[in-house]
């Protein structure tokens, strides 16, 4: 590998992990106002499973309509600055930081440039940087959700679906954080972990059906998209909540008719999406927490970089428990 190439994982179509491949590609050069950072750790999350395969399909019209505009991937990553552009006065050569990319990807490769006022912070020094890597994606997804469409209250009861997955670990500790009463609905094996993240009660998913327990929740966090606003109203206060990451067309339908009528309301958010500076406003929330010990990650498993595609299997299978990493072996 030469001076001006990197290695980086690149996908050439939508689909299977398959079509991850690990290529040669130009090294990025840092215009004035942008950073050069030498990853160490970078995330494969749901989103990049579902941008993997451009699902749902009106993503295609900001990815790319035929085939990825960014063929790189990866959003969420955390290393060191090794070079600034002439015009950066936030950062300097050799601190650690973390952030994402957003909608210009990236990040599942040896180096990644991004402006000096994206979505990028100082790594906390009480932090790996596999662990760092991984706070873009469920504590600042969850914060936006609970903290700004939620409006989260203390002594409000809220339920998290998909309690161990990255979303799920940091929604039931936000929400205990910021006072709440927190149930967690996971599989058998994950109770004891949502347990230990602070749930006030736990619902084996196996054995019982939260919308029919005949309790109700001011706020209703589906991580996974795997409940609906239809199946969950009866289990929603007068005035609840159902939050939901994944966007499919029923829940587009129900977000324009809560919005009118009824009090029970179903709501989303493309948290990348947001405007940088709210999103830097909201790491700055994250850091507080972070370097209080009030909140933690979590890491299942971590692969080689070469082995993205494997991690991308296994992201499919819907049982990791909270984040997968990949890590860069010549580091």
């Amino acid at each position: 590998m030469t001076a001006q190439t990197m290695k980086a994982i690149v996908l050439s179509r939508y689909g299977s992990p398959d079509f991850l491949q690990m290529q040669e590609v130009a090294k990025p050069v840092p215009e004035a106002k942008e950073i050069l950072v030498k990853v160490h750790a970078s995330t494969v999350t749901q989103a990049d499973s579902m941008m993997r395969r451009a699902d749902p399909i009106i993503c295609r019209f900001f990815l790319g309509f035929f085939k990825p505009k960014k063929p790189i991937t990866g959003t969420g990553f955390a290393g060191t600055v090794e070079a600034v552009g002439i015009d950066v006065s936030q950062f300097k050569i050799g601190d650690e930081v973390f952030g994402e990319t957003g909608v210009n990807f990236g990040a599942n490769a040896e180096y990644v440039t991004l402006p000096e006022d994206g979505v990028l912070a100082l790594k906390p020094a009480n932090l790996s940087f596999e662990e760092a890597a991984t706070i873009t994606d469920g504590p600042l997804t969850s914060l936006n959700f609970l903290q700004n469409l939620g409006h989260l209250k203390k002594a409000q009861k809220v339920l998290v679906n998909g309690a161990s997955g990255s979303l799920g670990t940091a929604a039931v500790q936000l929400a205990k954080y910021f006072g709440a009463h927190v149930t967690g609905v996971s599989s058998t094996r994950n109770l004891e972990l949502v347990k230990s993240l602070g749930a006030d009660q736990v619902i084996d998913y196996t054995k019982t059906d939260f919308t029919k327990t005949g309790q109700t929740y001011d706020i209703i966090f589906d991580t996974i998209g795997k409940s609906s606003f239809s199946r969950s109203k009866n289990a929603l206060a007068p005035e609840g909540i159902y939050l939901s990451p994944k966007l499919r067309f029923g829940l587009l339908l129900q977000m324009l008719w809560t919005l009118k009528f009824g009090t029970k309301k179903a709501k989303f958010s493309a948290t990348g999406l947001l405007p940088h500076e709210g999103l830097r406003t909201m790491l700055g929330q994250l850091m507080g927490m972070f370097n209080e010990g009030k909140l933690k990650t979590v890491v299942d498993r971590q692969y080689p970089l070469e082995q993205a595609a494997e991690a991308h299997q296994y992201v499919d299978t819907g049982h990791k428990r909270g984040n997968v990493v990949l890590v860069k072996n010549w580091i």
